[in-house]
């Protein structure tokens, strides 16, 4: 349950200490009541919390329940009384204790006070030996409660009871609830003999060694408390809670650098939050932040985490040895830090080793190109730590390098990356990539002016980029990148180290990947022209046979080249092979794009021709093939003029696609045996 946000008034001293009375007294069920009665939000939990502040409106309200719960006009007297024991904190009753009397004491009550209350001001108006006159004022716009003020003399008759003497006789005839301008108390206690057969009955328990056990009992609690959570914020927020029970002050504030890189880590109580970045900057750095700041390292044997400081209004002070309280409880939070962190190490490289094992399998599912570069950059923001990753590929024929997957980037970034063409000659890391091979540390103020404008499109600041090569071949890198402030102080080492194996997978997989392509592309091509082989042929026709229909007419054409044979013995095979490839480039160039032209065997060539509109499309196309065929050819230093003879089908309802190419090659064979002009000079076979 989230405490309620109230005006910062009074300590949570007062108010745990008014609670704790109450349990005493009364059990859970008076606090209970209380609670109820005083209409507060709070938890008695929250309310038992010395580093949080409450109002003074809640104040009153609360000593007023109890006052009524448990049925004495005196209660609000008898907790203040009782406060050595249920609301005084144990680090203030030793600091007290060293300053010697009750009167060195109460001089230094004032600067006491600014630890419970911002509501009111305390004068030492006379002290002597064994007396004192305090006058004590609440300010202007607070409603004056002879509740608080019975409170108040409670406190003030505890302090020789700090010494082990008798609680202080006091006299009160002017009180801020009659009209007066303040509460005068005057005091008086017993002389502390230094006799000790003199100083009267002695306590059961000196409150100095109940303190300091008290004190030991928070330092053990805070430590066990401390490592009880494996949650780093929540060992944090447990810091700054605890941080009261060592030294009782307003505000609290606590910076700790990251273990994984980045800004500081920062929590705060009792500090308001426009000023949290700006003090909490002056704090880790070692700043000056004024005279009512008492600050203690977190420091260990094994390394430094930050600071951590309890804070003062301006105008007020620490008393006495705060700093080496506050350094004992740091000692401690060090300590859970640094479990805390080693855990948090084991854990982490267990889930990178994981994310590793996971990367491998992952890639073993997958047989593309892009699928592969989507696994491995999804997979590295847990195995390096980053907060984006992408993986690149180099396109030799363009000589550019092209993003091809990243992640946990915004949709608008992805577009601008995906879109980019890094070339060589305008990015002077990438030539340094594909020179030396070696990772690139690229940090966006020192980067050359076309990479920062890109990191900056895609609100990145850091980048480390581990190129991908085999056999010294550049397939392109993979690359762990930061926002500002989130980067790892140190990129290399184990960022490196992990991007590499990453990378590693990257590429065993790619190379797969490249070689089953290799090996579906011969399965399902011509290895001479490159063109779709008679599977792949009909795959494509098979393909296209539903889209058939009225205004999409499908058309096959059959080619046969006319002098084939002739060619092959009179110029020999080399000129054959020469010649089939370059048929195949000019029927690439004479058909749409959309069409397929395929190799089936031979001098045997067939065409798809999809989306036709009317039937007679298809006989124009076929007489384009043809017109390709008036240009001799070049083969052996020679122009051979070579024909070819085309069969044209079109789809009709109930044709399958054997069907079609049965009646293509029919055709074929038709306009074959039409007669043909004889060759002339020069010439192995003449055009159809």
């Amino acid at each position: 349950m989230t405490a309620p946000v109230e005006a910062p008034e009074t300590s949570g001293a007062t108010t745990g200490g008014l609670l704790r009375y109450v349990r005493r007294i009364g059990g859970d069920d008076a606090v209970a009541e209380v609670l109820a009665r005083a209409g507060t939000a709070a938890t008695a939990a929250q309310l038992d919390d010395q580093s949080r502040w409450w109002s003074y409106d809640t104040r009153i309200r609360l000593f007023t329940a109890a006052t009524e719960v448990l049925r004495d006009p005196r209660t609000m007297y008898e907790v203040g009384a009782a406060a050595l024991q249920t609301g005084l904190a144990h680090s203030l009753v030793i600091l007290l204790r060293a300053m010697g009397s009750p009167r060195q004491v109460f001089g230094t009550l004032p600067r006491a006070v600014q630890k419970f209350s911002t509501t009111s001001t305390m004068e030492i108006l006379e002290t002597g030996r064994t007396t004192a006159t305090i006058r004590y004022r609440l300010h202007e716009g607070y409603p004056h409660s002879r509740l608080d003020c019975l409170y108040a003399q409670g406190l003030l008759s505890t302090v020789p009871a700090i010494f082990a003497l008798p609680p202080a006789e006091i006299e009160h005839d002017e009180c801020q609830s009659d009209g007066h301008a303040a509460c005068i108390y005057r005091l008086e206690w017993a002389h502390r003999s230094r006799l000790p057969w003199r100083r009267g009955r002695t306590p059961a328990v000196d409150p100095e060694l109940h303190a300091l056990r008290g004190q030991l009992q928070i330092l053990q609690s805070a430590a066990t408390d401390l490592v009880a959570s494996d949650d780093l914020e929540t060992v944090l927020e447990r810091i700054v809670g605890r941080a009261a029970e060592a030294v009782l002050a307003p505000a609290y504030l606590l910076a700790v650098r990251s273990p994984t890189g980045g800004g500081p880590l920062v929590h705060s109580a009792g500090v308001p939050e426009e000023r949290v970045a700006e003090l909490a900057a002056a704090l880790l750095s070692g700043g000056d932040l004024g005279s009512g700041a008492v600050v203690a390292d977190i420091v260990s044997p094994r390394r430094s985490h930050g600071r951590l400081a309890a804070l003062y209004r301006p105008g007020d002070q620490p008393m006495g040895d705060e700093a080496a309280m506050l350094a004992a409880y740091a000692g401690h939070a060090a300590a859970a830090l640094d479990l805390l962190i080693a855990l948090e190490d084991t854990r982490r490289e267990a889930d990178r080793a994981g994310a590793l094992l996971a990367l491998a399998h992952a890639l073993a599912a997958v047989e593309d190109v892009d699928s592969i570069c989507a696994v491995v950059a999804e997979a590295l923001p847990q195995v390096v730590g980053c907060a984006s990753a992408a993986v690149m590929l180099w396109d030799p024929a363009g000589s550019q390098l092209q993003a091809r997957a990243s992640v946990n980037l915004s949709r608008e970034a992805t577009g601008l990356l995906l879109g980019a063409r890094l070339r060589p000659e305008d990015t002077p890391e990438l030539m340094n990539l594909l020179t030396s091979r070696e990772p690139q540390i690229i940090r966006d103020a020192d980067s050359s002016p076309a990479l920062r404008r890109l990191l900056a499109d895609i609100d990145v600041a850091d980048v480390v980029a581990v190129p991908l090569v085999t056999a010294g071949t550049f397939l392109g890198v993979v690359t762990a990148s930061w926002e500002t402030g989130q980067a790892p102080d140190q990129l290399c080492g184990d960022v490196l180290a992990r991007l590499r194996g990453a990378g590693d997978q990257a590429v065993s997989a790619l190379q797969r990947a490249r070689l089953l392509e290799t090996v579906r592309h011969q399965a399902h091509h011509d290895s001479l022209t490159g063109l779709p082989n008679r599977v792949l042929f009909m795959e494509r026709l098979l393909a296209a046979l539903p889209t058939a229909g009225p205004g999409a007419h499908l058309g096959v054409l059959f080619c046969d080249l006319d002098g084939f044979k002739r060619v092959n013995d009179t110029l020999g095979h080399a000129a054959g092979d020469e010649l089939l490839r370059q048929v195949a480039a000019r029927l690439g160039a004479a058909v749409r794009p959309g069409d397929t032209v395929g190799r089936l065997s031979g001098d045997e060539f067939a065409i798809v021709l999809p989306g036709l509109e009317q039937p007679v499309d298809a006989e124009r196309l076929a007489a384009r093939v043809v017109d390709c065929f008036r240009e001799p050819f070049r083969l052996e230093g020679r122009e051979v003029a070579v024909g070819t003879s085309v069969g044209v089908a079109v789809h009709a309802p109930g044709n399958g696609a054997e069907d079609l190419l049965r009646q293509a090659d029919a055709a074929m064979y038709r306009d074959k045996r039409k007669t043909h002009l004889p060759p002339t000079a020069g010439t192995l076979s003449a055009g159809a």
